[in-house]
C-alpha cells in the first residue's frame, strides 16, 4: 500500500512529534519514544508501509514486525528492568498498524489493570533526558539485535 496522505506516521505530520520521538528505524517498523513518560520507556512499533490491518501483512512482513516487536521489548525491559510489558494494539482514531509498548511497574500507574492510554498525569523530560532514554534503549537495542 501507498503511504497514506492523511496518515500522521505516514505524512510524519507536526502531531506525531508532539506524541513521539523516533529512535531507529528497524527492519519493517520505525521504533519511538512517547513523550509522556509515565509509563518509563513506553514506545511504539509502527509498521513502516501504510497497512491498516495485521492480516494485510504478508508471512514474512509480519513474521520481521513480531521481530522487531519482540527485540524492542526486551531493549526496553533491559533498559528499564519493568515488572511486566504490556502490548496493545488499536487503531479506531490512527489505523496505520502500530502496537504500544508499554513497561509497568508494581509501584507504578494501573498496576494490575490495562495501562491507561491517554493518563491523566503526564511526565514530560527536558531534552536530555529524552536523549539518555534513547541512547539506553539503543545500546540495548544493538545488544539483542547483534
Amino acid at each position: 500500500m501507498a503511504a497514506d496522505s492523511n496518515c500522521f506516521y505516514c505524512m510524519k505530520s507536526e502531531r506525531l512529534q508532539e506524541l513521539m520521538i523516533e529512535i531507529c528505524p528497524l527492519s519493517v517498523s520505525t521504533l519511538y519514544l512517547f513523550k509522556n513518560q509515565v509509563y518509563k520507556g513506553r514506545c511504539v512499533v509502527q509498521l513502516k508501509e501504510h497497512k491498516t490491518e495485521i492480516f494485510q501483512l504478508g508471512e514474512e512482513e509480519r513474521r520481521l514486525f513480531f521481530e522487531d516487536v519482540a527485540g524492542s521489548a526486551e531493549a526496553v525491559s533491559r533498559a528499564f528492568k519493568p515488572d511486566k510489558i504490556n502490548y496493545a494494539v488499536f487503531g479506531d482514531r490512527v489505523p496505520h498498524f502500530h502496537m504500544h509498548v508499554v513497561p509497568k511497574y508494581k509501584d507504578g500507574p494501573c498496576w494490575g489493570k490495562p495501562f491507561d492510554f491517554e493518563p491523566a498525569e503526564e511526565k514530560l523530560l527536558s531534552g536530555e533526558g529524552y536523549k539518555e532514554r534513547i541512547a539506553l534503549i539503543k545500546k540495548h537495542l544493538r545488544e539483542v539485535f547483534g
